[in-house]
């Protein structure tokens, strides 16, 4: 049937897809807020929900040790290496619904519909729905896809929730055996590929009047967080001129992150995200004052030198005001390169939809950052309104899921293998 896209159900595509994310958007914590954390009850329902979607879409499916949920549409024979297709299902607290669920529905909906056609492929197709990207409850993101690479640390095991409990301790209270993490790896010549599709999370493509593009790399990340410390005072006794005022001094970091960065010409981003100064009372002058910082950029070098012209800036700043300055690095992640023969395949359905093919890096990490290490990546975006992602005003129309979906179909359908 060529590339599928006549096969029966594909006009409904979208339809169908916003209705399962409106259902898997049902099961929250609260009804008023989204959040879908992991191993939750609503981890746990929502795990459920998505694999009956999955075995409805002729895929064999089943909950892996770190509580992904796994579907394998079989190849025109059993046992071959797999397309792999997959996103996230946990959600930020306070959520937009499309984050993750939009790639991980769209690809159960593009099984169904070879399913339905009775289509099957000289290679197999896997689902995986990752239980842990955002790294919310134990602040260690790409849990589920790091434990599907093989790369997962088990030194976060003892990290501790809000509520003092253990990750060790959740997973044995989900129903999942801490000590068999490692039954979730899979290797490389088990992968032919790994693909996910997600909404942009930015207003890039709404901009372009597009409704899909494709993805050049995945920019890395550094995060730090630094702490001031001077000296509290009266607000009332201490003259201005002899104060060391350690959140004056983070403000002025903070303006220097962003001029840095805004004067930028390469894609460079940076983020203060969180502060807290001490001991915050009205008449007291700050002591103490704590901050994070996220430095990304579309490459590593540029990222790196500009991480240690930041510091350099901070560095100046404490000396100037006479602060004591501590900096540690919380967090990097490498950038991650879509493959350019995944990624010609991807700008290929694309343009057999009828689409301008518009390339463009992902400010955002994605699981594909972890699956790097057993495959080479590729990713899709489909536009949502406003460029609006990690709130309640997330969205994306039908019509641009269906653009996703058939654009993902199409690939699938003419996947070369390297």
């Amino acid at each position: 049937m060529g590339v599928g896209m006549a096969g029966s159900g594909t006009s409904s595509l979208g339809d169908g897809i916003v209705a399962r994310i409106d259902r898997l958007a049902e099961i929250s914590e609260t009804p008023e807020h989204l959040a879908r954390i992991f191993l939750t009850p609503e981890h746990r329902a929502a795990a459920d929900l998505l694999l009956a979607w999955m075995r409805e879409a002729g895929m064999s499916a089943h909950l892996d040790a770190i509580g992904n949920v796994c579907g394998r549409y079989e190849g025109d024979r059993p046992g071959l290496p797999c397309l792999m297709l997959g996103s996230h299902f946990d959600t930020v607290r306070d959520a937009g619904k499309w984050d993750g669920p939009l790639g991980l529905i769209t690809a159960i909906c593009c099984v169904a519909d070879l399913h339905r056609r009775g289509r099957r492929l000289p290679f197999a197709v896997e689902v995986v729905g990752f239980a842990d990207e955002e790294g919310v409850r134990f602040a260690s993101t790409l849990l589920g896809s790091r434990a599907v690479a093989g790369t997962f640390d088990e030194s976060v095991l003892g990290a501790k929730d809000r509520n003092g409990l253990s990750m060790r301790d959740a997973l044995v209270k989900f129903g999942l055996d801490p000590q068999h993490i490692g039954a979730a790896a899979r290797v490389r010549r088990e992968l032919l590929a790994y693909v996910e599709l997600h909404i942009e999370q930015g207003p890039v493509l709404e901009a372009e009047h597009l409704a899909v593009g494709a993805v050049t790399a995945i920019a890395g990340a550094t995060r730090l967080a630094v702490r001031l410390t001077g000296m509290a005072g009266h607000a009332g006794t201490v003259p201005m001129a002899l104060r060391r005022d350690a959140l004056t001094g983070a403000a002025a970091c903070i303006t220097a992150i962003e001029e840095f960065c805004r004067t930028d010409p390469d894609g460079l981003v940076g983020t203060v995200g969180y502060i807290h100064a001490m001991p915050g009372a009205t008449n007291v002058i700050p002591g103490q004052v704590s901050f994070t910082i996220d430095i990304r950029a579309p490459t590593d070098p540029h990222r790196k030198l500009a991480v240690a012209d930041i510091v350099r800036r901070i560095e100046a700043i404490a000396r100037e005001r006479q602060l004591a300055l501590q900096i540690d690095v919380t967090h990097e992640n490498r950038t991650v390169p879509c493959a350019p023969w995944l990624k010609a395949q991807v700008s290929e359905a694309i343009a057999a939809g009828g689409y301008r093919v518009y390339e463009l890096p992902s400010g955002a990490g994605h699981d594909g950052m972890a699956m790097i290490d057993i495959a080479d990546v590729a990713m899709i975006f489909v536009r949502c309104r406003g460029g609006i992602s990690h709130h309640p005003d997330e969205h994306v129309d039908a019509a641009d899921a269906d653009a996703g979906a058939r654009v993902l179909l199409r690939m699938i359908e003419n996947f070369r293998p390297l």
